[in-house]
């Protein structure tokens, strides 16, 4: 006989996120996790019957088999399924994996979808369900079967005609070919001369400013012509030509999407996508807050709009207005325009309670989570935010024919720079001299001029910011593979990071030279961009998503076989600025079971090898030689571990190490403002304090003192901890000097008393 269905099942995809909306939820409802995919094609085959019009073969995922009967038995007894997992087309894609798996009816089957993981959305979310959206389904069936036909079909020959190991992948193909492109545009990049000249003048009053020398617009002036204006203003009378000042206003940003929250989380907090993507999914599936229980704090961190609901929008105006006052609220509710071909399947990323603040939690938090949610918190209460006022004071000083210009400004209302602003991309501080009170008319006095000699910049290398910034401009991607994107790059080895700059490694270039010789079109940035316009339309509904598979296959297989054909490609290995101590080569970099590490080209005559040198910012405290970045394995554990060393630590055969310096500590570029040694930071993730290890320098910080300080409750059981350690040594210690029967008797006391507790 059955059992009596008396609850209603909720599957979400984590445990984290089962246990925020198990206790909105309450007794009548079950909630389990299915911990992500449990059915997709299997890894040991393509598994796409290409000749079967690209029929799909999902099988239940090996290792999973448990969760799926589990799940099963729960869905068995209960009245309702729920199928909550995240809101996106995998999501959608999860669910319909999941009714499938477990033999759901529609009438059981019930999709809901949480955009925050709060009570008030989570039970409106339950008590309105919907049926699986099949074309959201659909978009995700054409994307994992296209990027499945790629890799397995492209890959096995990249195997045999570059190196082993090697993978294929429509977007991570183009995001290489990014940075390809970009490296070979700085390296061919050839820099133009050009001077500027500034003058030193004193107003009537005797008060000293610069001011910059403005001629014809956009010229960019030789040595020689600069020398011929100087030439000229030597003879010439300086006088205030115009004064002008106004009042200019700044704007807030719009809040986070995806993309701009990876990218902010880059310049400003040193996490990358990947990293930042972590972090977000665990402040939205909830966290356990004092006096609130396990709270979601932000909205779901995958999407591509700027819409905010009018009750956030509502709670915001009322923090502002308390907080901060009226004034800095704008007349005018303000309202972002999400930018042409987005999603916009769910609002921009804010926080779920704005009263919430940073502070207010900051201990609940880990140091990482509350780096991440004091960003967004801070992002979304600005962007509702009245702007930010500058009195500007700019002025036009003419001498003869020639102008000078000289501007200033100094901020009159703080209005959303009082909470947040926005950092860039190779950011330069632009400094401005003080202007002393000018009126029009008036006479100045040149004391000197200071010509400059300048070249034009090549482009930057990328970063993980702007490369992620120049894949949404470009329409490569979406919000959700844009961290495993560049996290696929650099593991792969197809590009290396050098602090943050993006490079391309000999791999990488040679991959990307590859792929565009026999598959140009899935390594061009239109064609994919196009095809993730294919994808969107298939989740509109406007296009059968084994439509797109064909018109792509068909030109795809012909390329096929002349790939196969090619000739093998060899790929130069890199070469490192160390020198081989035996025979004096440039060591270049090696694959090993342990990862990458150095070795002598000359080999088998030279087998010289060392750990992977990577240089660090800074000098080495003993003798002032370069730090260095070196890996070592333990000899017991095999693992693979990091420090930082005096480039002359290394012991030879032919010379021994002549500085013992050796650290686990990571030296930073800033120097210590005191005595001019370069400073440190404790190893690890999160923000570290820099500080100083120079024992004579008064801004010395001793070890005890360096890294975070331990949480009260931490610091409470570790002194537990060791209050029993020491309380067993002083019994181990008294133990022997007691008589054998003083001692069975205390241990039949002790027995007895156990017994009669």
């Amino acid at each position: 006989m059955a059992k009596k269905a008396d609850k209603n099942l909720v599957i979400v995809e984590s445990p984290a996120k089962a246990k925020t909306i198990g206790k909105y939820l309450g007794p009548n409802y079950e909630v389990k996790a299915c911990m992500g995919h449990l059915r997709d094609l299997p890894k040991s085959k393509i598994g796409v019957d290409v000749e079967n019009d690209f029929e799909p073969d999902y099988r239940p995922i090996r290792g999973k088999e448990e969760i799926i009967k589990d799940l099963k038995r729960s869905a068995d007894r209960c009245e309702a399924v729920y199928l909550a997992t995240d809101p996106d087309r995998e999501g959608e894609a999860i669910s319909w994996h999941l009714k499938h798996l477990l033999g759901l009816d529609d009438n059981k089957a019930k999709r809901v979808t949480f955009n925050e993981i709060t009570k008030k959305v989570v039970t409106e979310s339950i008590e309105k369900p919907r049926e699986i959206d099949q074309n959201l389904v659909d978009a995700q069936q054409a994307r994992r079967i296209l990027d499945r036909i790629v890799g397995y079909q492209i890959s096995p020959i990249m195997w045999r005609k570059i190196r082993k190991g090697l993978s294929a992948g429509r977007v991570q193909s183009v995001a290489t070919r990014m940075v390809d492109d970009r490296d070979a545009e700085i390296e061919a990049f050839v820099p133009e001369e050009y001077w500027t000249l500034e003058a030193l003048l004193k107003n009537a009053g005797g008060v000293p400013f610069k001011a910059d020398y403005c001629g014809q617009p956009k010229k960019k002036y030789t040595e020689k012509e600069v020398q011929a204006i100087m030439a000229e203003l030597q003879t010439l009378p300086f006088a205030v030509k115009s004064v002008k000042r106004t009042d200019k206003q700044r704007s807030p940003s719009a809040p986070f999407t995806t993309s701009t929250m990876q990218q902010e989380a880059s310049r400003k907090l040193n996490m990358t996508p990947r990293r930042t993507m972590a972090i977000a999914q665990q402040l939205y599936e909830g966290v356990d807050i004092t006096g609130e229980g396990t709270v979601g704090l932000i909205t779901y961190m995958r999407t591509d709009s700027l819409r905010i609901s009018d009750e956030a929008q509502s709670d915001a105006r009322r923090f502002i207005c308390q907080r901060y006052g009226d004034d800095y609220y704008p007349a005018k509710v303000r309202q972002y325009k999400t930018k042409a071909g987005a999603q916009d399947a769910h609002e921009a990323i804010r926080p779920s309670n704005v009263n919430l603040t940073p502070e207010d939690i900051r201990g609940d938090l880990t140091p990482e989570q509350y780096r991440l949610y004091r960003l967004i918190w801070s992002r979304f209460l600005a962007s509702q935010m009245e702007n930010a006022v500058y009195d500007s004071v700019s002025t036009e000083i003419s001498a003869g024919i020639h102008s000078f210009r000289a501007s200033a400004s100094k901020l009159k209302f703080a209005g959303y720079t009082a909470v947040y602003e926005e950092s860039r991309d190779e950011e330069k501080e632009e400094k401005e001299s003080p202007l002393p009170p000018l009126r029009q008319g008036e006479n100045v006095t040149l004391q000197s001029l200071e010509p400059s000699q300048h070249f034009t910049q090549p482009p930057a290398h990328y970063t993980d910011a702007s490369l992620i910034r120049a894949m949404e401009e470009q329409g490569i991607g979406r919000p959700s593979t844009y961290a495993p994107t560049v996290s696929t790059i650099l593991d792969r080895r197809y590009v290396k990071k050098e602090g943050k700059a993006l490079l391309i490694t000999p791999l990488g270039h040679a991959v990307t030279g590859w792929m565009k010789q026999y598959f140009d079109d899935i390594a061009d940035l239109k064609f994919t961009a196009h095809m993730e316009d294919e994808l969107d339309s298939v989740e509109e509904g406007n296009v059968p998503w084994k439509n797109v598979i064909r018109d792509f296959y068909g030109d795809f297989e012909s390329r096929l076989g002349d790939a196969g054909n090619s000739e093998y490609v060899n790929v130069p290995p890199t070469v490192s600025e160390e020198i081989c101590p035996v025979c004096g080569k440039n060591l270049v970099e090696r694959d090993g079971r342990f990862g990458q590490f150095l070795a002598c080209p000359g080999y088998p005559d030279c087998s010289f090898t060392m750990p992977l040198v990577v240089q660090m910012p800074g000098r080495c405290p003993v003798c002032g030689g370069r730090l260095m970045k070196r890996t070592g394995v333990g000899k017991d554990s095999g693992k693979q571990y990091t420090y930082y060393c005096c480039e002359h630590n290394t012991a030879t055969k032919a010379q021994p190490a002549t500085c013992e310096f050796r650290t686990w500590d990571v030296p930073v570029k800033e120097d210590c403002p005191q005595c001019g040694h370069t400073m440190f930071k404790k190893s690890g993730k999160g923000y570290k304090r820099p500080y100083c290890i120079n024992e004579a320098c008064p801004n010395f910080l001793p070890e005890e003192k360096r890294g975070y300080v331990k949480k009260a409750a931490d610091a409470k059981k570790d002194g537990e901890k060791d209050a029993k350690k020491t309380a067993k040594k002083t019994a181990a210690k008294k133990t022997p000097a007691k008589k054998t029967t003083t001692k069975k008797t205390t241990t039949k006391k002790t027995t007895e008393k156990a017994e009669k507790e």
